[in-house]
């Protein structure tokens, strides 16, 4: 799931819409308290010494006492709960995860009781007091528009629900989980019951106590077969099969199946393909029916030598009635489409994701390629001459300010992290020793602050709940505290920074000085350790799915979320960095395994790169979020194509490179953004051209220079930009048919000529070999390229003293206006009433309090003009987005109206009041757009011949001001020309 919104303009406006109930579909985690500290000071190889209010790591520490009016996670309504009151005792030990496809049955964020439906494909799920429902959805659900927001869903539709005949129970408890199932838990009249579900598992595995297993269809069910123990029939057009034991017999009733299961209160429950011989199918499922699954366990293994990740998906099984093994498996596409050693059947199933192969038995195994990151791209084009110049004067500019501070949370602290971190590595490379060093001085003086708890502190702080198993760091942002979302997002970014630092300065990143907080931070959103209980293994990753979720809790309609996965990535890089520069190899290999499982699931499902995934019917060859049932081409804060597009491209690092492993798709990409846009972007632009480069660099290259004067989105700098691109535009595409026996390598190619490009963050030399048999000879503390571009630059680490140096001259940097035609549809309001077609400097207004309710009418407007417009209606609608913020002001409503004079005569030929926007009560510029809504409209839109446009906005209930972003902040697209 992603977050609140933000932004300081047109060009910046930023990810994180606040993910809040307001959404259609509603959205948790936990450890076991008391966990002995001398234990796990033993277990985990770092001192822990406790005071009242910290405990040090090294020379860091944590808040072991709840900061003073600092939120904890939520476990029922607002009330901060112990999760273990939701497991029974059966439980495993150690925390409770979170952020998984099941997760809302555990938080109960709804009403305390049961969860909302989870998706576990190709079967969905929903629980309720009378036992589990099935939903096997073929037929999706498509809303909104090919050019516009758009959503598709395979929504729960209940099937049957199975249960036990007089089973009432008031909530359900979570008996067990394994890395991809959990088994769901009900008791009540006298009745209990046990589930066993999961990714991949067309079967419901039961076991119950006090009355006759029920299966309760929608409607009426089809019986096709009905042989003893086994009963096939159909409902809502889909094809079940309930397995009872040997001995035992199934009657039907109207809408009921029951079975008194010969006594022995185990049977199981699975859904058929459709295709083929339902009957033979049924039989084949029968031979693993009451082999039960009772565990599933991932590994893998990354092999630096061939760069290859294999990784082996088990199921454990369980024999209630014979002797038999393994099960039935249903592939996602990023699995079997790297299958090795298993032949699926010829029948698929139905998925959010795209079709599902069916495999048997007790395991399978993928094995990908992995194709390498970088620190940064290399200097090979920006490295003399002019452009070097440009990068320079782009760097000394930043030497006073290299994180540009935006924020104090988490999540904006890591922006700016990753920010300076970006800096840092481009400085090195051109030898700017004094641009390197401001920048990890920078990201010292920051890290070592958050990593330093002390009593009384409560900002910049990290602190560890032992009950719900977590690393909170307050200012909280977005549901990372009350939610636990997004702990991956923020926390890459403070792990790639300490990853750029720790090669500079390696006594920083020891354990016994700040690597273990480092350490604490990835432990908490990706436990790469299955041993240390104090949080879950790989909290944020969903290891069948292939990809992180955001969302904590899940708790939604459409079950769990996620709109950035290059911010999911971003910490996945930052893990092989990190591994990287401190020798934990663990650490590394685990960044791998999530990077190059996930690199895959992206391009099957935010980006369909094989046109395969999606529904016909969807429009968009991308979605800005992926759901348990679904995908949407949206976002949390934003409609703008740029911002749901980029939201899945940011923040651009040399661990962003498998963004162009398909770059025909680059171009599919950027050309519906520009469609849907109705031309080039005008925010993000240095997102979406550094993606753009990775499909033509040469395009993305005349874009920059043509309009450099852009304002930066908040994680990015005109000096990351212009290197980024321009060394792209040199370099050509990514290459993914050669790889390297080292993780820090890439190949590029141009015009049919390769770049070899490794880098060196040791202090040894090192010799990289390809896949295709070249060698490149890497010095200690370098990065170097051969082939097409021969260039060898910067540090690059191996214990460089990052002193501060003196300042050099900052060179200028001219500055290139962009042009502006005849007529601009896109509209800036400016401070002082203007509202031209070219963005000025940011800035602001106030909007009056209400003081009252004006809802419609505008009073104390902040009103925008612009005059002499001449062009022809486009048959299209007004789109705007304000960036508007009431700070901690509760309860406002900003309100817009558009009035067209088409002819400049003095009357207002259209007239269009939106509905009021409800701003939140947190600092943090929020998104008002035309998506809320038309109130009221007269009139009707023409062609502009002279014309004018007025908009007015206004605080239209509320008892505080709210400010208003200007210059580039905020936009209003007219529909003409």
């Amino acid at each position: 799931m992603h977050p609140l919104i933000r932004t300081t303009g047109p060009d910046s406006a930023h990810p994180r819409e606040r993910r809040l109930t307001h959404r259609p579909w509603a959205r948790r985690r936990a450890l076991v308290a008391g966990v002995a500290v001398a234990m796990v000071a033993g277990m985990f190889g770092f001192g822990l010494a406790w005071s009242a209010e910290a405990a040090t790591v090294g020379a860091g520490s944590y808040a072991d006492t709840l900061p003073a009016g600092r939120s904890l996670p939520t476990g029922c309504g607002s009330i901060s709960t112990n999760p273990r009151q939701w497991v029974t005792a059966n439980a495993p030990a150690g925390a409770v995860p979170t952020n998984d496809w099941w997760s809302s049955i555990l938080y109960k964020k709804t009403d305390c009781s049961y969860g909302e439906p989870l998706h576990a494909h190709p079967i969905s799920y929903d629980t309720s007091g009378a036992g589990l429902g099935f939903s096997y959805t073929t037929t999706p659900a498509i809303s909104g528009t090919a050019t516009g927001v758009g959503e598709f869903h395979y929504p729960y539709v209940q099937d049957i629900q199975v249960g036990v005949a007089g089973l009432n129970s008031p909530d359900v408890k979570v008996d067990g989980w394994s890395d991809w199932t959990v088994t769901p838990y009900w008791s009540g009249g006298g009745r209990t019951m046990k589930a066993t579900i999961g990714h991949g598992l067309p079967f419901g595995y039961f076991q119950i106590t006090g009355g006759d297993a029920r299966i309760t269809a929608a409607g009426a069910p089809s019986v096709w077969s009905n042989s003893g123990a086994t009963i096939g029939f159909t409902v809502n057009g889909h094809d079940y099969v309930a397995y009872a034991p040997t001995g035992a017999t199934w009657a039907v009733s109207g809408t009921t199946i029951s079975s008194s299961l010969a006594g022995k209160g185990f049977f199981s429950v699975a859904v058929l393909p459709a295709g083929g011989d339902r009957a033979a199918l049924a039989n084949t499922y029968g031979q693993y029916a009451h082999a039960h699954v009772t565990g599933t366990r991932v590994s893998y293994s990354y092999n630096p030598a061939s760069s290859t990740l294999s990784t082996t998906y088990a199921f454990t099984t369980t024999a209630r009635q014979g002797g038999a093994t393994g099960t039935v498996m249903a592939l996602y596409p990023h699995q079997w489409n790297h299958l090795t050693g298993s032949t699926p059947l010829a029948q698929t199933y139905v998925s959010a994701r795209g079709q599902m192969k069916i495999v048997t038995g007790t395991q399978f195994t993928t094995s990908m390629k992995y194709t390498g990151v970088l620190p940064e791209v290399p200097a090979v084009g920006d490295g003399a001459g002019a452009d070097l110049a440009t990068v320079t004067g782009l760097l000394n500019a930043e030497l006073g300010n290299p994180m540009d501070n935006r924020g104090d949370d988490t999540y904006w602290t890591g922006k700016g992290l990753g920010r300076a971190a970006r800096i840092a590595e481009i400085a090195d490379q051109l030898n700017l020793t004094s641009v390197r060093d401001a920048a990890l001085g920078a990201i010292r003086t920051r890290l070592n602050d958050w990593f330093t708890a002390s009593p009384g502190k409560t900002s910049r702080v990290f602190y560890l709940d032992p009950t719900w198993g977590t690393l909170i760091g307050y200012p909280a942002s977005y549901g990372s505290d009350q939610e636990l979302n997004d702990h991956h997002f923020h926390y890459g970014y403070y792990i790639a920074a300490a990853a750029t630092l720790a090669k500079y300065d390696p006594n920083w990143a020891k354990t016994s000085q700040y690597g273990g907080m480092v350490d604490l931070l990835i432990r908490d959103a990706n436990n790469y350790d299955r041993g240390d209980t104090r949080f879950p293994y790989l909290r944020d990753f969903d290891i069948y799915a292939g990809h992180d979720w955001a969302s904590g809790h899940g708790a939604f309609g459409a079950g769990n979320n996620q709109e950035s996965s290059s911010e999911g990535m971003n910490f996945a890089n930052a893990l092989i960095q990190w591994g990287q520069a401190t020798g934990n190899t663990a650490v590394r290999d685990a960044g791998v395994y999530i990077y190059t499982t996930q690199a895959a699931a992206i391009q099957e499902y935010w980006f369909d790169v094989r046109d395969q995934n999606f529904p016909a019917a969807f429009g968009h060859s991308t979605v800005g979020m992926v759901w348990g049932d679904g995908g949407a081409y949206a976002t949390w804060f934003s409609a703008e194509p740029e911002m749901i597009q980029g939201i899945n491209m940011l923040p651009i690092t040399g661990g962003h490179f498998y963004l162009g492993d398909n770059p025909a798709y680059v171009t599919t990409n950027y050309n519906e953004l520009t469609r849907n846009n109705g031309g080039p972007p005008t925010v993000w632009r240095d997102i979406l051209w550094e993606f753009l480069a990775l499909g033509n660099g040469d395009a993305a290259l005349a874009n920059f220079r043509a309009n450099s004067g852009l304002t930066s989105e908040e994680g990015e700098s005109k000096a990351h930009t212009f290197h980024w691109i321009r060394n792209l535009a040199a370099l050509g595409t990514v290459d993914t048919s050669v790889t390297a026996n080292h993780p820090l390598a890439k190949v590029f190619s141009k015009n049919g000529a390769r770049t070899y490009v490794a880098s060196n963050i040791t202090g040894a030399a090192i010799t990289v070999t390809f896949s295709n048999g070249t060698t490149l000879n890497v010095p200690a503390g370098k990065t170097v390229t051969s082939g097409a571009h021969t260039w060898s630059g910067g540090n690059a680490g191996g214990g460089v003293d990052p002193s501060p140096q003196p300042t050099p001259t900052v060179t200028p940097t001219p500055t290139v206006t962009p042009t502006v035609g005849p007529f601009a549809a896109t509209r800036y309001p400016q401070a002082g009433g203007g509202l031209p077609g070219a963005a000025g400097a940011a800035g602001t207004v106030t909007l009056a309090a209400a003081n009252g309710n004006h809802d419609g009418t505008p009073v104390n407007a902040q009103v925008f003009t612009a005059t002499g417009l001449t062009a022809a209606h486009n048959g299209g609608t007004t789109a705007f987005d304000l960036a508007v913020d009431a700070g901690t002001t509760v309860a406002n409503g900003v309100q817009a109206r558009v009035s067209y004079d088409l002819t400049g005569d003095g009357s207002w030929d259209r007239v269009e009041t939106y509905r009021y926007f409800a701003t939140d009560p947190v600092a943090g510029w929020e998104h008002y757009t035309q998506a809320a809504g038309l109130q009221s409209s007269s009139g009707t839109l023409g062609n502009l011949s002279g014309g004018r446009v007025r908009v007015e906005i206004w605080n239209a209930i509320g008892g505080g001001t709210t400010t208003l972003g200007t210059g580039d902040r905020s936009l209003v697209r007219l529909p003409f020309g």
